[in-house]
């Protein structure tokens, strides 16, 4: 048994790690998720942006954030001037969140938001609305142009966007537009606020790792950041990481997040589900044949009935006979001894067991004499004459 189990798990331990091997060798499919972290190498991961940025912004601080503005920004932001970017496919905050940021930027920092969509209430603080222009039949990739008569040239082609995003100013106060697309559509401004400025892109995929790492097209990204003053920066991965920092990782989230690890996890837990459906059944201990207990009265009685027979005590033998034939009939017929003359017991015996009233007077002479004259052979036919009796009323 203890074999048979042992080469289960060693079957079972050989099959999890060749698939992990498999899994961890095999030609890994190119992920085109827009995760925009900074942490993923894929080609719409922001790991090469990230890296270069502190170059940008005169080799400043630049420190990534995992936790909501509210909590980032405390009061005294005013301390030290700094910049604040949120690159993602959609910026969305709370109310706290929204009033922190407006508090920052009044106090002469600056924010850069590129997203898709955003939080309207955020856009409707700004006065400015993102819509969409109706997707066109043929291809809708468009050219982005910066505005900056220093920055202009043939502009830069994004063709895994579909052109259809930008921004419009919803007030008379003025706006910055920095960059527009073919249809001359801003999508790239920056609103001033108190002492310090939004920038708002609509364009985040200008930020990837696709974008940037290509020549044609990584100048947009490069002069979009260069906007920014030269301080400290805080890169919010918040929005696309979620809370936990880097040394917060529980092991469970690490290995949800590796494919081949989860993959091996998955087929651990079907592995342990399955053995303990079909192999963790309770198996009972052999039960051992117990033989029923052996009847010993009849060889008792047979053992006491050879000594009194071979001590030839023949009288005391046939008072046990006759003490065993009258409790027979009182279990048997409800007939008492005691209560009764012997002529109407023979008679009561008689029709109760169906023995002939001669038969019985017989019988019950034998069991009355009380005399100390019984021979062997005299006992042994008592003993038959009681055998027959019995036999014939059961």
């Amino acid at each position: 048994m203890l074999f048979n189990l042992n080469r289960y798990w060693y079957f079972l331990l050989v099959m999890l790690l060749g698939y992990g091997l498999f899994e961890y060798y095999r030609p890994k499919p190119i992920d085109w998720k827009e995760s925009y972290s900074n942490k993923d190498h894929i080609p719409f991961g922001g790991k090469v942006i990230f890296e270069i940025l502190p170059e940008m912004v005169g080799n400043q601080r630049v420190e990534s954030v995992r936790i909501p503005p509210y909590n980032q920004l405390d009061s005294n932001y005013a301390a030290e001037k700094s910049s604040y970017i949120f690159i993602n496919s959609q910026f969305q905050i709370d109310k706290n969140d929204r009033d922190r940021l407006f508090g920052y930027v009044r106090s002469g920092n600056v924010v850069f938001i590129s997203a898709y969509s955003f939080d309207k209430d955020f856009l409707d603080s700004l006065n400015i609305e993102a819509p969409q222009n109706k997707p066109s039949l043929k291809d809708s990739a468009s050219r982005v142009y910066f505005v900056n008569p220093l920055l202009k040239d043939q502009g830069s082609l994004f063709d895994k966007d579909d052109g259809t995003n930008y921004l419009r100013n919803k007030s008379k106060k003025p706006v910055t537009i920095l960059a527009v697309n073919e249809k001359q559509q801003p999508v790239f401004i920056k609103v001033s606020h108190g002492k310090g400025q939004f920038f708002i892109h609509n364009l985040p995929l200008a930020f990837t790792n696709y974008y940037v790492l290509d020549s044609l097209t990584n100048r947009h990204a490069f002069h979009a950041l260069s906007y920014l003053p030269r301080q400290p920066v805080y890169w919010d991965e918040y929005q696309k990481q979620g809370r936990f920092g880097e040394n917060q990782h529980s092991l469970f989230r690490y290995i949800v997040s590796n494919r081949a690890l989860k993959a091996a996890f998955i087929l651990t837990l079907i592995a342990l589900i399955t053995y303990a459906v079909f192999g963790g059944k309770r198996k009972q201990r052999v039960i051992p044949i117990i033989n029923p207990p052996a009847n010993v009265s009849l060889e008792f009685v047979k053992t006491i009935s050879n000594m009194y027979y071979r001590k030839k005590d023949h009288a005391n033998l046939a008072a046990k006979l006759a003490q065993q034939f009258w409790m027979y009939v009182r279990e048997r017929f409800g007939i008492t001894q005691q209560r009764f003359q012997v002529g109407e017991l023979e008679e009561m015996i008689s029709k109760s067991s169906g023995l002939s009233r001669q038969e019985t007077a017989d019988l019950l002479t034998e069991l009355y004499d009380e005399t100390e004259t019984w021979s062997g052979q005299r006992l042994i036919e008592l003993n038959t004459k009681l055998e027959d009796f019995y036999e014939r009323t059961r």
